[in-house]
């Protein structure tokens, strides 16, 4: 997901040819992801109630309420950087659709 490093921790737990899942971990307030664009389609699970602080490419600050197992889905193509906007440890789980879905599902 990511082309330029940042702060939080980014580990792979599954990927296959058809799904990468990641979780991310922001262990302190300002922990970020690094700029980069989506390739794939996506869906962001919350591990935490709070919010995340998205930097989009144009300047806008958009922040984003979590809550805690409600996820959220996004086309590729998305371009931002993301941080912890909270005072305590979070994590989320991001689960990349890597396969185009076929005509018949």
């Amino acid at each position: 997901m990511c082309d330029a490093s940042g702060t939080a921790i980014g580990t792979v737990q599954i990927e296959n040819a058809r799904t990468r899942v990641t979780e991310w971990r922001f262990k302190t307030r300002g922990d970020n992801t690094g700029w980069h664009r989506h390739d794939y389609d996506y869906v962001v699970v919350p591990l935490f109630d709070g919010a995340l602080e998205i930097r989009l490419p144009d300047g806008e600050v958009i922040t984003a309420p979590m809550q805690n197992g409600v996820p959220y889905f996004r086309e590729l193509g998305v371009e931002h950087d993301v941080l912890s906007a909270n005072d305590f440890e979070c994590a989320f789980i991001e689960i990349e659709f890597l396969e185009a879905p076929s005509n018949g599902a």
